[in-house]
């Protein structure tokens, strides 16, 4: 019995066909595709570009739903998303200027109340004095009694969640910071061409 009629199965007399053999391939084929997705580890590159305190909410909402399910993940915080490394991100804001798909809606009162959308002109929300203050006080007190977690809350369940923490290099020096003017959990200093061959091997990479 020769190695290919052993491993096919095929007929005694050690003839293997062309079509036998195809099929035991095609089998074999799909068996170890399938074994090495359920043992490959989903993984998933975020690029956080954006420092606002709305746009905060993304990175950190997504990475750490998916190092909760297991998951590798990474996020390179680039030129104003490196401001959600800071140590202090209590005065993160949102502003209501130049995006109309931001409701405004009130934290407080009945039911009938907090469900109103106030629509606020650019040409108001841009002219008022402290309106992006009270905007982003309003966020902050709609998310809290929505359960949210806070940013710092996120940022501290993705570290412990093993996410890895990528800061751009140049950022840092065109902004003039200094590392000492960020958290401690940052996993590295880098710049594009380290961080970009990681996310091209990603399941799952987000630009944010």
């Amino acid at each position: 019995m020769n190695k290919i009629t052993e491993i096919t199965g095929a007929s005694a007399s050690g003839d293997v066909t062309r079509a036998e053999f195809d099929k035991w391939f095609d089998e074999r084929f799909e068996f170890k595709m399938k074994e090495m997705a359920q043992n490959k580890t989903p993984s998933m590159s975020i690029i956080a570009t954006k420092g606002t305190l709305d746009w905060a909410y993304p990175p950190f909402i997504l990475a750490s739903t998916a190092a909760a399910l297991g998951w590798k993940v990474s996020i390179f915080f680039t030129f104003y998303g490196l401001l959600l490394l800071k140590k202090d991100v209590s005065d993160m804001k949102v502003t209501p200027v130049g995006n109309p798909a931001m409701p405004m809606k009130m934290p407080f009162g009945p039911d009938w109340f907090k469900n109103i959308d106030w629509p606020v002109p650019n040409a108001i929300s841009g002219n008022i004095p402290g309106f992006e203050n009270m905007a982003s006080g309003l966020m902050k007190e709609t998310f809290k009694s929505k359960g949210v977690a806070s940013i710092d809350e996120l940022r501290e369940i993705s570290i412990d969640e093993g996410v890895e923490m990528h800061a751009c290099q140049m950022t840092v020096d065109v902004f003039g910071f200094t590392k000492d003017d960020f958290i401690d959990n940052i996993t590295s200093w880098c710049g594009a061409t380290s961080f970009l061959p990681n996310a091209q091997k990603s399941d799952i990479t987000l630009f944010i």
